[in-house]
């Protein structure tokens, strides 16, 4: 298994080594629904918006919808 390189790595290295484990990803999802869900609680809207926004997207890179594993440009 490849070695990921991290973000920021530059081209020859974020997207050429795989990208972020599926594991890593579900981490990502649940710690950012849970701090939707404070902020909301808190009545912080707008953080809280942006929370669920990066909670919708590490979903969607979970489900394999954005940055799925087939060659690119």
């Amino acid at each position: 298994m490849a070695r990921w390189a991290g973000w920021g790595a530059g081209p020859a290295g974020a997207g050429s080594a795989g990208g972020p484990s599926r594991l890593f990803t579900g981490a990502a999802l649940a710690g950012a629904v849970v701090v939707a869900a404070i902020l909301a609680r808190d009545r912080h809207y707008l953080e809280a918006t942006v929370a669920g926004l990066a909670a919708v997207y590490f979903l969607l890179r979970v489900l394999g919808v954005l940055g799925g594993r087939g060659g690119g440009a």
